[in-house]
């Protein structure tokens, strides 16, 4: 079961958007793949701008990344594809996450739309913050109709300590009143003025043009 996460988003808007999907789909994510560790791999595309690429990477844990198969790919030791790719993308957010909510699950099958919320918190509001998030507000969107799966990361490597990862059965599901209810409770309410650099990507499913 998956206790770590690696996300990856960037916008890809000086990048030919043919060159960007064949290396993601026919080296980038099959090398990734092959490292020990790494469960699967889910490409996503931003609805409102779709040169925003998100891919997720479930991990049997958020050491793998340290790992010496990883390490042979990753950073540094990336392609002259690679470098070629993401020298000309910028990036939205790169974190390396450690599951805290449920604690181990796996991205769903069948998912149509994804919603990645991201964002610290200011340091006197922290233990409020979480005992919110964990007691209130991820199982309360976790029962709404039409989601699939709700997780929570902390993590490292981002602007972000916090993420936040919503599979949704259909693009609707965060337009609906049952989610509107679930998300903006008195308590709710009171955190938010403590967000900090909060960062919010819809999704769509990235499917290659026929």
């Amino acid at each position: 079961m998956a206790k770590g996460i690696l996300i990856a988003a960037m916008n890809f808007s000086d990048v030919a958007e043919d060159e960007f999907h064949d290396w993601y789909n026919t080296e980038h994510v099959p090398e990734r793949l092959r490292v020990p560790g790494f469960i699967n791999a889910e490409r996503w595309i931003g609805s409102s701008n779709p040169k925003d690429s998100v891919a997720l990477y479930d991990l049997d844990n958020v050491d793998v990344l340290q790992s010496a198969p990883y390490r042979a790919v990753g950073g540094a030791n990336g392609s002259p594809w690679t470098k070629r790719v993401t020298g000309r993308t910028k990036s939205i957010i790169r974190m390396e996450g450690e599951q805290i909510l449920p604690g181990d699950a796996v991205a769903p099958d069948g998912a149509a739309a994804l919603l990645l919320i991201s964002m610290n918190v200011a340091p006197e509001h922290e233990a409020d913050f979480n005992e919110w998030y964990n007691t209130e507000h991820l199982p309360a969107l976790a029962g709404v109709p039409g989601v699939l799966r709700a997780r929570r990361y902390r993590g490292a490597g981002a602007t972000q300590r916090y993420a936040a990862i919503y599979h949704f059965a259909n693009p609707d599901v965060p337009n609906s009143a049952s989610w509107k209810a679930a998300a903006n409770t008195p308590w709710t309410e009171r955190m938010r003025p403590h967000f900090r650099d909060y960062l919010r990507l819809d999704c769509r499913r990235y499917q290659r043009a026929r």
